[in-house]
């Protein structure tokens, strides 16, 4: 077991859970993940396997057929599989913040209709919030839906989805201006849709388009796409949660469990980058002895496992507080911020000791150097998340009198 990054107070089935993933990671995942990557492919061999294992339902309560465990769990199971190969983890992140936002929005008959599915692994979630000209300013968002009889149709275009072709299930956030005056706050007349597709490209459902996959340079072998939806008709109980107005809420709770997510993301690629750059550093010889035995190479390790650490210790911190019920906009805020710019330093810190050969292709460290910076994008920018934590530090040290 490595030394770094450990986690107190784990019950004997988590252990047990965190163990198997391990495994899975080490023997399934990280003897491919370069080759596939490289291949753009989407690793199904992989995504079964997480299926038998019961991942796809890790959240989800026990009555809908899932394990019912805690965000904790999932987050330590995030980290291993990122610390494999990161776009497994955000294969199984949107689909959890879907169930997520079902379990604790959904109407009763949502919740039993799509639950036991999602923990099966049947049905794929995805959600969308993003627009092409919107950036992190989710009040500007131009998609709308009206009102027309027992259904509402849908027209806009929607950017940046994880599993947008292969998902069959996704959370699409709207404008809906019905019981909503003109002058209304703009994230008060957001709405939440529900909204079933068949997987693939193309017309994936009538007025429902999904283009192809965004060419990324890293990221790679998960789907990432835009979705278009002209006159797409969905039925009125397919509001998540049966009433409009309550979307902008909904996907921001969501948005909780991603950045801790995301925060689990940069730790488990943080915890590669240090594996892959204290190994490299005892076999590669220079002037006569390891290159682990020159002090600027001792003073690089040090720093990249005390980020480690540390981005670890934030990451679990911020998972507690939401499994406790409390409010942990500030934890995973800050959780994320640091998680993914630890991430970027511990990576290129490998990279460097590496030397040449970090450039290689051959080298697992190439691919790691790709994928640390959408981290620092995903599930809103270090500059969002230091807005959230600046205001709700002034909420919480407000000046009396």
């Amino acid at each position: 077991m490595a030394r770094l990054a450990q986690t107190a107070g784990l019950t004997d089935i988590q252990q047990e859970i965190l163990s198997t993933v391990r495994d899975f990671v080490d023997k399934e995942i990280i003897p491919v993940a370069t080759e596939l990557e490289h291949r753009d492919e989407y690793p199904q061999q992989i995504v079964d396997g997480l299926k038998e294992l019961g991942l796809f339902g890790l959240m989800i309560p026990e009555e809908y057929g899932g394990l019912g465990e805690s965000l904790l769990t999932y987050a330590l199971c995030v980290e291993e599989i990122a610390r494999g190969w990161m776009s497994v983890s955000g294969i199984i992140n949107t689909h959890f913040i879907v169930a997520y936002m079902l379990k604790q929005h959904g109407t009763q008959e949502q919740r039993e209709y799509f639950l036991p599915r999602m923990a099966a692994g049947e049905v794929r979630g995805a959600f969308s919030m993003s627009e092409p000209g919107l950036g992190s300013d989710v009040s500007a968002i131009t998609s709308k839906a009206v009102r027309d009889g027992d259904e509402y149709v849908l027209n806009g275009q929607k950017m940046w989805l994880t599993n947008g072709g292969t998902s069959t299930l996704v959370a699409v956030l709207t404008r809906s201006d019905e019981g909503h005056p003109e002058g209304t706050a703009p994230h008060k007349s957001m709405t939440t849709f529900l909204v079933e597709k068949e997987p693939g490209f193309g017309e994936v459902r009538p007025g429902l388009t999904i283009p192809g996959k965004i060419d990324k340079m890293g990221y790679k072998g998960v789907d990432t796409t835009e979705l278009i939806m002209d006159g797409l008709r969905i039925p009125a109980n397919r509001v998540l949660g049966g009433e409009t107005g309550r979307g902008f809420y909904q996907m921001m709770d969501g948005v909780e469990v991603g950045r801790v997510n995301v925060a689990a993301r940069g730790c488990g690629v943080a915890q590669r980058a240090f594996e892959l750059g204290v190994s490299y550093a005892q076999q590669r010889h220079t002037f006569g002895k390891a290159i682990a035995q020159h002090q600027a190479i001792q003073f690089k390790l040090a720093e990249m496992a005390t980020k480690v650490e540390a981005a670890h210790a934030m990451m679990v911190n911020a998972a507690r507080k939401k499994d406790s019920g409390e409010r942990n906009d500030l934890e995973a805020g800050m959780a994320k911020y640091l998680a993914s710019e630890y991430c970027k330093e511990v990576v290129e810190d490998a990279f460097r000791i590496h030397g040449g050969y970090g450039f290689s292709k051959e080298y697992e460290i190439e691919r790691l150097y790709r994928e640390a910076p959408m981290l620092l994008i995903g599930e809103g920018t270090a500059e969002i998340q230091k807005m959230i934590i600046g205001r709700r530090l002034l909420e919480e040290y407000r000046l009396q009198g």
